[in-house]
């Protein structure tokens, strides 16, 4: 039986199958603006002739879940749908209400600290950037949300429409405009994410790994020393959610 996770964000579906014991096979993504988004995914399966059972995490609106979900139970026995949980696979959410919690930062918790059971900054850069502090235990120290580089451009654009919303490269002192937007959008993320790190290494004594996952990730890992790309860290999350529900299977 094959078992199939699906990562659903605010911009884009990435979905991979599970390999025994947890691993994953090679992700595949589908950006939400695509024309017949639903139908590519249904192709996408079909061509895999997939069966078995699926996980899926969602941040996104309920109309466009129930879309994915449709297709998903016309193609699976057993489906699943990941939810913040206070305590599971040793983290422990620091949210007085954990469902508050958004179910993708939850996961990449629980996948930061399957990997190794030390202090980590688990950096998400999608919509939004998203900072969470885990301890060495597994305990969530709480977190900041701001808008990612992407969506302080967009948002400029929409203020200033003579302001491009994409292009121009990384520079501390830019001379053009183009280069002055990448500079200062991807400048205030990398800022909050090294302001972030400095004050969790003051608070834990010891400065945590970081760990870049999400679709803006890659334009930031350049400027952030040590960082560590995670590129499929809410799946590997995700595949731990379906091995706790493998192992609770009659």
């Amino acid at each position: 039986m094959s078992h199939w996770l699906f990562d659903l964000g605010n911009t884009r579906l990435k979905c991979a199958r599970m390999q025994h014991g947890g691993g994953l096979e090679e992700a595949t993504a589908f950006g939400h603006d695509q024309a017949a988004f639903v139908d590519a995914l249904r192709r996408h399966l079909d061509d895999r002739q997939v069966s078995g059972s699926a996980c899926l995490a969602s941040v996104a609106s309920p109309a466009l879940t129930a879309d994915v979900l449709e297709v998903l139970t016309t193609r699976f026995q057993r489906i699943s749908i990941a939810r913040t949980q206070r305590r599971f696979a040793g983290v422990q959410v620091a949210y007085a209400e954990p469902a508050r919690l958004g179910v993708d930062r939850f996961l990449a918790l629980v996948a930061a600290h399957a990997r190794a059971a030390r202090p980590q900054l688990i950096v998400g850069v999608g919509t939004a950037v998203t900072v969470d502090l885990l301890d060495a235990g597994g305990r969530h120290l709480g977190g900041r949300i701001a808008p990612s580089p992407r969506l302080m451009r967009e948002a400029l654009q929409r203020a200033a429409a003579q302001l491009p919303a994409q292009g121009g490269q990384y520079r501390e002192f830019a001379d053009d405009t183009e280069d002055a937007l990448a500079s200062g959008c991807d400048g205030a993320a990398i800022a909050l994410i090294e302001r972030s790190r400095d004050r969790a290494a003051s608070l834990l004594g010891q400065v945590p790994a970081l760990l870049l996952h999400g679709g803006g990730a890659d334009a930031l890992s350049p400027h952030l020393h040590d960082a560590d790309p995670a590129p499929s860290l809410v799946l590997e999350g995700l595949a731990q959610w379906a091995l706790a529900g493998i192992v609770r299977s009659p």
